[in-house]
């Protein structure tokens, strides 16, 4: 049972003077905390970062995508709680406490929110955190951060050797694993990226979903996102547009390329992926059918969504 109080500043002050008195170890926080941090942690945390508006409607809707994402698994998995930061790195110095994952959905590259933070990050990542990264929050500049992603992640988008094409994907198989369960082929159009920089021999690397991508997405010219050489020497080939990785230190990572349109959201297949993926990162059993979701409507895949 919890009791609300409407108290003044003095009456603050005062109250915080007598407790303290009584109670050397108290304290005010200057500001609220997520609900899930501020209680015992009974649950394992899944801290959702959205990235801030930057496309046409319906495109990069980072923050309605994760606030769907979040609001299936608090309904259906009741090991886990997630919270949702918008607009920006979470400031609150409490923000990453007791987090058993992160999932990142924003823009990436040059503007990606982790680069001032990639020693926090790894910080998080020794103590076996899991991380997510969905659509452009797979590319990091190539170095430090590139680094970074294919020991968090197993694999990132490399600039002048990933391309960003929209394409139609055909998912004909899956391969068995806690992720894909119950999950079947399906086909989606999306901005699929692929040709990307995965670990050498693709050490400790799972790929998840495999197409061949359609001789039209080497039609436009060479440049940074769009074309290369390299891409075009393995045209016909098999490509990886979503991948796991399980860290020798025990940490997991996810990576999925499609997430461009906020229309995916509703397949149900490409749903379950991402949501058994964030389960898994997070050290909880994904269920024998993966998580159940509740295919959304169309009022709510019109909730929360950037003003245009």
């Amino acid at each position: 049972m919890r009791a609300f109080f409407s108290l003044s500043i003095v009456s603050v002050i005062t109250l915080g003077s007598l407790l303290t008195a009584v109670f050397p170890n108290f304290r005010f926080l200057a500001e609220p905390i997520p609900h899930s941090v501020a209680s015992a942690p009974a649950k394992k945390r899944v801290v959702f970062i959205a990235g801030s508006c930057s496309h046409g409607a319906g495109e990069h809707e980072h923050k309605a995508g994760c606030l769907l994402l979040a609001k299936r698994l608090n309904e259906t998995m009741p090991a886990l709680e997630a919270d949702v930061f918008t607009e920006g790195w979470p400031a609150h110095p409490k923000a990453f406490d007791n987090a058993a994952a992160v999932v990142i959905y924003g823009d990436g590259g040059e503007g990606h929110l982790i680069n001032q933070h990639l020693e926090a990050v790894q910080a998080l990542m020794k103590k076996g955190v899991g991380l997510a990264c969905i659509h452009y929050a797979v590319e990091v500049p190539k170095g430090t951060a590139g680094t970074y992603f294919l020991n968090w992640i197993g694999g990132y988008f490399e600039t002048f050797w990933s391309v960003n094409p929209v394409w139609t994907a055909e998912y004909k198989t899956l391969p068995a694993h806690p992720i894909t369960r119950g999950v079947k082929p399906f086909t989606i159009n999306d901005e699929w990226y692929y040709h990307m920089r995965f670990r050498p021999q693709m050490d400790g690397v799972t790929p998840l979903l495999t197409a061949i991508p359609p001789a039209s997405t080497l039609d436009r010219k060479d440049g940074p996102h769009e074309n290369n050489a390299a891409v075009r020497n393995e045209a016909g080939k098999p490509q990886h547009t979503s991948w796991c990785r399980e860290r020798p230190d025990g940490g997991r990572g996810f990576g999925i390329t499609g997430g461009h349109y906020h229309r995916v959201w509703a397949d149900d297949n490409f749903r379950k992926l991402v949501l058994n993926a964030i389960v898994w990162i997070a050290k909880v059993d994904v269920p024998a059918n993966g998580v159940p979701s509740a295919t959304p409507s169309k009022e709510e895949m019109g909730l929360n969504q950037c003003p245009h």
